[in-house]
């Protein structure tokens, strides 16, 4: 049981956190690391060219597949955090 409490104390956190700086910052953009780096590194040394191609790219041959593969990965987290969440519920409940 107090798994559970200190679990959603931190969940609890992040969401506070997300909506402070949602509401303190409107117009912010959400942009990746990788665009930061580049232009690090091309501040760095403008001459600079990657030795590694780096892997494969996969593009979705549309947004609504783009959208599909984000949902099931969002619904596979879900599903492995609700197990976790049921297990130790159950766990607990067994030792009692």
């Amino acid at each position: 049981m107090k798994l559970e409490y200190i679990v959603g104390a931190i969940v609890l956190l992040f969401i506070v956190q997300f909506f402070y700086g949602v509401l303190t910052q409107p117009d912010a953009e959400f942009g990746g690391a990788d665009g930061e780096a580049e232009n690090v590194i091309a501040a760095i040394n403008p001459d600079y060219e990657p030795w590694d191609p780096g892997l494969p790219t996969f593009e979705p041959p549309s947004g609504e597949i783009e959208s599909l593969l984000f949902a099931l990965q969002a619904a596979i987290g879900a599903l492995v955090i609700g197990y976790f969440f049921g297990y130790y519920k159950g766990k607990n409940k067994a030792d009692q």
